[in-house]
């Protein structure tokens, strides 16, 4: 049975359940309802209060507010109710005076009053639910627990990805900002009220599985006058050095920040506004090794000054039009700049160039309550983004593998301009215990671009077999009057590159003393390109709460985009939450989850505009591996050359049928309560991707038909044509994964979350730019993945101290991440430098290299078994963060007002000015990045850098302190 019956089946049977459900609500539409919203008093929605209805006879109703403060009770005879709401850190609400009249909606909006001076949440801690929004597995960010987060948005998204572990899958993680995707940069953490990772993972109302998305909410507005300002602070004295470099160039950050919200018109529209200047004095490592003008192998080691300005502006309007309609306008305008781009790594500092990008967002959105049980939210986003990219420098790039990268930068005075467009409507209708939840998504883009990339053109120099040379330069040889041959790195061809020519030799006496270019690379033509593409999807989500004890949730979305020819994408999805012997008196103790879906990824309009670009008939691409034009090296050869030459170009192209990859998804976990408000949570989640996208020459020389000291041998499938760079849906993936979860709240100022993963990852491809070792043997691409990476752990807590002082640790750590073993050389002419070894059976044969990683044999005969892909792992990552924070309450303390519940606690005073000391990588570990994969490269085995995920900030420094004064009121 094929996926497309699968589909039709699934839709039938959704379908039946759909109606029977709904139908069976139909005779209970007569009796009244009562719905409401509870915010708290800043008039931030307060998510899973709790929330309890019971009627004059003693029955009880209860429910949970939802992801937009709202809760809603169906089919209630008429008559006198109470109206209980608690939730932590709030006054007990209570409402004894409420009259339901029949066939009648009645609103009730609350307003929570704060008895804690933060509210602090990290899931739902002491509070397991079969609701599936509420699954113990997912965390959830507010108040105080937001302080453990760092500063910087760089660094904010670094952690939040770290946070949703290795199950958002080759795609990475999914963040939206108020339900928007393609966020652009993330907004600063005073101005975030709620993040919520990984919750939620098989409701078909969003593309990707809950596993890897984070939902990030801001602030809302309010309808008192609130507002503060931050002033964020580092400089390199504060600061310990990198370690990858000598030099301490100067560095220092300068970040303000300011909000304002209040009201416009009395209850009925009120604005937050927030700008934020950031001025960043960074740096940028590199960690190279070059020739001196003595043609002298010397380290080159260096942190550049990468000075870039950012303003965040971000302005937002309120607007309650009637007692059904609220409406959300929101504009930001993000311009930046930054200089000396590009550098880093290998890359000297002649590469750099700079950049200016200005972006415009506009966004409404529209909550709707279009009857007693039904709630429509529209949502529109207009993104334009201009990016342009400039540099003085027209040199042709010198690519030395793994040893430097020199000359001018590929770019040549870009200018991109981007216009996007994203229309949603979600329709949620609610009775008793069911809710059926419909929509549809619209994305749009337009891409115009202006992009003479590589037009200066790049030599590259590998490494390989050469003759051993004597002291004056000369060809040694062997007793039968053969040169002698070794195996040479890519920076000594370079050397001997130069050498020769200062000798005067020509280009073919350099080729035969192992001097000269491997290859070279140029395109020409019209630089200018457009793409225009959209994808839209549509879902029905029917979540059915069969008893106190247990709900079911069924699903069905169905996807398409333009630029492929893949229709039938269907994706049916399904999932349980089972919590054992619980009744309408009873909590839950323990809660099992399940669920099973299908998930759609997308092929992505830049690598539509790639096809474009280098399709041949725009633009013109060369990669050429003749001696006759290499030998024109350092000058670029002339594009008549080519002609001449008969050169055929190299094109990119998409696979003619190409389909949308897709995964199997599914998951099963046990959620425990545990003593003093602490869940655990273990989940299990497998996965299995379908059709990921890869590259591949397919028109790559014959095997066995190409000798790389004589290129014009190669016999390739068409006669005349050159490379042919193919983008293809042939990839798989398999992941198991085991996650275990932790939250606790021993006090209430004491709370912690902790979070580990077992993951094992294999895979054929990691990635749409990933060529296999062999274009026409694939069966030695199967193995580890690049998201293999075992083990994971992250904690992060929140602790109350006396004196209005409070700590945030945030620590972090992985196994290392797994790179590929390769020979550094082009010998079967694909012009792809990623021939893997074989791993060495005779340690006497000549050219085996014997590493830490063991014995390889860079020259494998046919049919000899490669090493495996993403053969080896590179160190350990952990980082420790710790923010200490000392707030100072000032003003007159106001009167204490009457309050719905029962309080001792004081009124606060209305003003609070902060201190703030925040250490990332407290304790100074030197945390390398991937070392070089690269046999034949002077680094190889050897990190050049610092690792820079999870928010570690290494490029800069290894430690760093950051200092902040914040006011509110």
């Amino acid at each position: 049975m094929n996926t497309s019956t699968h589909a039709i089946r699934a839709i039938q049977i959704i379908g039946l359940l759909l109606v029977i459900g709904v139908s069976s609500t139909l005779a209970r539409q007569a009796n009244g309802s009562l719905l409401g919203q509870v915010k708290d008093q800043s008039g931030a929605v307060v998510i899973n209060a709790n929330v309890i209805l019971k009627n004059a006879s003693g029955r009880e109703w209860k429910t949970a507010t939802g992801r937009e403060g709202q809760y809603l009770f169906d089919g209630l005879p008429a008559g006198d109710y109470r109206l209980q709401i608690s939730a932590k850190g709030f006054n007990d609400y209570q409402n004894n005076e409420i009259k339901l009249e029949a066939a009648r909606r009645q609103t009730v909006d609350v307003s929570l009053q704060v008895i804690v001076r933060e509210q602090v949440t990290i899931g739902e801690r002491g509070n397991l639910s079969t609701d599936p929004d509420n699954n113990a597995s997912g965390l959830v960010l507010r108040g105080s627990d937001l302080s453990v987060l760092p500063d910087d948005p760089n660094d904010l998204a670094a952690v939040l990805r770290e946070f949703a572990g290795a199950a958002a899958g080759p795609d990475g993680v999914e963040i939206t900002v108020e339900g928007f995707s393609g966020v652009r940069r993330l907004p600063g953490r005073q101005q975030i009220a709620e993040i919520r990772i990984n919750q939620n993972p098989f409701t078909a109302e969003y593309d990707r599985i809950g596993f890897g998305r984070i939902d990030i909410r801001l602030n809302p507005t309010t309808e008192e006058f609130h507002g503060g300002g931050e002033f964020y602070f580092t400089d390199e004295s504060l600061n310990s050095r990198n370690p990858f470099v000598s030099n301490r160039a100067p560095y220092q950050v300068r970040n303000f920040f300011g909000s304002l919200s209040g009201p416009l018109v009395a209850k009925r529209a009120s604005f937050y506004a927030a700008v934020a200047r950031e001025a960043f004095d960074a740096n940028s490592i590199v960690n190279a090794t070059i020739l001196d003008d003595a043609l002298q192998v010397t380290p080159f080691s260096r942190a550049i000054l990468v000075p870039s300005r950012q303003l965040y502006s971000d302005f937002r309007v309120d607007l309650k039009a009637n007692q059904n309609n609220n409406l959300t306008f929101n504009y930001q305008y993000l311009p930046t700049r930054s200089e000396s781009d590009g550098i880093e790594n290998f890359s000297l500092p002649s590469r750099g160039y700079d950049t200016r990008n200005l972006t415009h967002i506009f966004r409404t959105l529209v909550t709707s309550v279009l009857g007693p049980n039904l709630v429509n939210q529209s949502r529109f986003q207009y993104i334009w983004n201009r990016t342009r990219l400039s540099n003085t420098n027209t040199m042709p790039t010198i690519e030395v593998l793994q040893a430097f990268t020199g000359g001018g930068p590929l770019i040549n005075n870009d200018r991109t301009t981007t216009n996007r467009l994203e229309l949603q409507d979600n329709m949620t209708y609610g009775v008793g215990h069911r809710t059926l939840r419909f929509g549809a998504r619209l994305r749009w883009v337009k891409i115009i671009d202006i992009s003479p990339y590589n037009f200066n053109g790049t030599y590259t120099f590998a490494g390989g077999s050469a003759p051993v040379l004597g002291q004056n330069g000369q060809i040694v040889t062997g007793p039968n009057g053969q040169p002698l041959l070794t195996e040479i790195n890519s920076l000594e061809r370079y050397r001997r590159t130069l050498f020769f020519q200062r000798q005067g030799l020509t280009p073919a006496e350099i080729n035969a003393r192992g001097g000269g270019a491997s290859q070279f690379s140029i395109a020409a033509g019209n630089p200018e390109i457009g793409v225009t593409q959209f994808d839209v999807g549509g879902y029905a989500q029917y979540d059915w709460r069969l008893s106190h004890s247990f709900n079911l949730g069924m699903g069905l979305r169905y996807e398409n985009q333009s630029n492929i020819d893949s229709n039938m994408n269907f994706a049916p999805r399904i999932s349980f939450a089972w919590a054992p012997g619980v009744n309408d008196q009873t909590q839950p103790k323990t809660v099992i989850r399940g669920g099973a879906g299908v998930f759609y990824l997308r092929f992505n309009e830049v690598l539509t505009l790639q096809t474009r670009q280098f399709g041949g008939v725009t633009q013109q691409q060369f990669i050429v591996n003749d001696p006759a034009i290499l030998g024109f090296f350092p000058a670029v050869p002339p594009l008549n050359v080519f002609q001449n030459f008969g050169v055929p170009q190299t094109i990119k192209v998409a696979q003619p049928g190409l389909s949308a990859p897709y995964s199997y998804q599914a998951s099963l976990s046990i959620e425990r309560q545990l003593p003093r408000r602490t869940t655990f949570s273990a989940t299990f989640l497998k996965a299995r991707y379908i059709h990921l996208l890869r590259s591949r020459n397919i028109n790559a020389p014959l095997p066995g038909t190409f000798d790389p000291d004589d290129p014009a041998s190669a016999v390739r499938p068409i006669a005349g044509s050159g490379n042919i760079f193919s983008f293809e849906s042939g990839g798989w993936l398999n992941q198991t994964q085991l996650i275990l979860h932790l939250n606790t709240r021993l006090h209430p100022k004491v709370s912690f979350f902790s979070t580990y993963t077992l993951n094992r990852s294999r895979s054929d491809t990691n990635g749409s730019t990933w060529f296999p070792a062999n274009s026409y043997d694939l069966a030695d691409e199967y193995g580890r993945s690049n998201l293999d990476v075992r083990h994971r752990i992250s904690f992060g807590g929140s602790f109350s101290l006396p004196w209005d002082m409070t700590l945030n640790p945030l620590v972090i750590a992985r196994s290392g991440l797994p790179f590929n073993i390769t020979t550094g050389r082009d010998t079967n002419g694909d012009t792809v430098f990623n021939e893997r070894p074989a791993l060495a059976t005779d340690l006497s044969k000549p050219g085996v290299i014997n590493t830490r990683f063991g014995a390889f044999d860079p020259n494998p005969a046919p049919g000899q078994r490669l090493v495996p892909i993403n053969y080896a792992a590179g160190p350990a990552f952990l980082i420790v963060n710790l923010r200490a924070a000392k707030t100072f309450r000032l003003g007159p303390r106001p009167a204490a007002k009457e309050n719905q519940g029962n309080s001792n606690s004081k009124p606060e005073r209305p003003y609070s000015l902060t201190l703030s000391v925040a250490a990332q990588n407290l304790f100074n570990r030197n945390n390398p990045a991937v070392p070089i994969g690269n046999l034949l490269s002077p680094f190889f085995g050897q990190s050049v850098a610092s690792a820079t995920d999870a928010g570690a900030s290494n490029p800069n420094n290894n430690r760093r302190i950051n200092l902040s004064l914040n006011f509110s009121f």
